[in-house]
């Protein structure tokens, strides 16, 4: 197994190559949608059966397993979409400097999703049953959240025993064991304008308002136990002499753990029910809409499971947590034993200096499908 695909480097880059010069943002569908028929027309060459979910707002997603397959244990998931708007690839498109390779999207993930391709074709290709004991979700939408994937992956983890996720290794190479849950709010408030020299009494204030809101807010952050509130943009007022009366705000929640979820969104609805402002009005729109990634003994046993694997092939796996959000969580939230980072080691991700470290292409492509082949015993 090992032979087939560190022969295969060469034609993994190319692919890679070929999907990183795809534009494929979230809100670019036709981009996320070409880039999932490349991948349906790879994946049944080899025999798998592709079912395509057709969404209308955001890109398709696939859900891949092999022919002969009936009961998969294992579910492993990867996204099609990237952060980066439509003519992002016309400014950098792909590029190999030294050891690294560049380009939108690069490491977040379609690098991971050529290196998934190959670990089946080498199960195929070595005649291992575990092809068949793989279910494969490629969505289009999990850098805005999974908003019409959320569904499909937790529908699909149902009844597995493991969950694979391809997002990226970190820099050193670490797999993830925990993320931080969390969700996104939009305060709105509506005050009343009046010129602010000839007669503010008549003003209320909506900017005002939301300065007592940031400060309450922010409050709520307590970093000992993991929760953040971050007021992350505002904006309000039509011009520096006249009293606002439309105020805005956009707040980023992060939680550690499932259970601080209900108090937490308890406390923010509590503020934003009354008004430090006579005369101005408050909506309210959004959730904490991602639970947390738990560091658990079921998460534990996997994760020694892999580093067994790893240390087969000479490679010491390490494993660390992270702040950032990802469709690890809803597979975890179902009970299924959990493992995120099985991607390809890299770094800068979201920026345009995006990149991963060619070598471990290959090694992590014999890490996943000898992964797979054991977890499949």
């Amino acid at each position: 197994m090992e032979g087939y695909i560190q022969q295969r480097k060469t034609e993994m880059l190319q692919l890679i190559e070929k999907l990183v010069n795809i534009d494929s943002g979230s809100y670019v569908k036709k981009g996320i949608d070409e880039i999932g028929r490349i991948l349906q027309k790879k994946y049944e060459e080899i025999g798998f059966v592709v079912e395509v979910k057709t969404e209308a707002k955001y890109g398709n997603h696939l859900v891949i397993r092999h022919e002969h397959s009936l009961h998969p244990k294992i579910i492993l998931v990867a996204h099609m979409d990237t952060v980066f708007p439509e003519g992002t690839v016309k400014k950098r498109p792909f590029q190999m400097k030294g050891s690294r390779a560049y380009g939108p999207g690069v490491v977040d993930m379609k690098s991971s999703l050529v290196e998934l391709l190959y670990a089946m074709k080498a199960l195929v290709h070595c005649g291992s049953n575990a092809c068949e004991n793989v279910q494969i979700i490629l969505n289009g939408d999990e850098e805005i959240g999974s908003p019409s994937s959320r569904e499909l992956i937790e529908e699909q983890s149902m009844g597995k025993e493991y969950a694979l996720i391809m997002e990226p290794a970190r820099k050193d190479g670490s797999l993830v064991t925990a993320r931080r849950g969390g969700g996104r709010y939009k305060l709105i408030i509506k005050g009343k304008a009046a010129h602010s020299g000839i007669e503010p009494e008549k003003g209320r204030s909506a900017i005002e308002e939301l300065a007592y809101k940031i400060i309450q807010l922010h409050n709520l952050t307590n970093h000992e136990q993991g929760i953040s509130v971050n007021v992350g943009i505002i904006s309000g007022g039509s011009s520096v002499n006249t009293i606002s009366d439309n105020a805005v705000a956009h707040i980023d929640i992060r939680i550690t753990e499932k259970e601080q979820a209900q108090e937490l969104e308890k406390k923010i609805k509590r503020i934003c029910a009354n008004t430090e402002v006579r005369g101005t009005e408050i909506q309210l729109e959004g959730a904490i809409s991602r639970p947390p990634m738990e560091y658990n003994e079921q998460t534990e046993k996997l994760l020694h499971i892999i580093q067994e694997v790893g240390e087969e092939i000479g490679l010491h796996v390490h494993n660390t947590a992270t702040g950032g959000g990802g469709d690890a969580s809803f597979t975890s939230a179902t009970g299924v034993p959990t493992v995120d980072g099985l991607g390809p080691v890299g770094g800068n991700a979201h920026s345009k200096e995006e990149y991963i470290e060619i070598d471990t292409l290959t090694e992590r492509t014999i890490l996943l499908a000898k992964t797979i082949e054991r977890l499949s015993r």
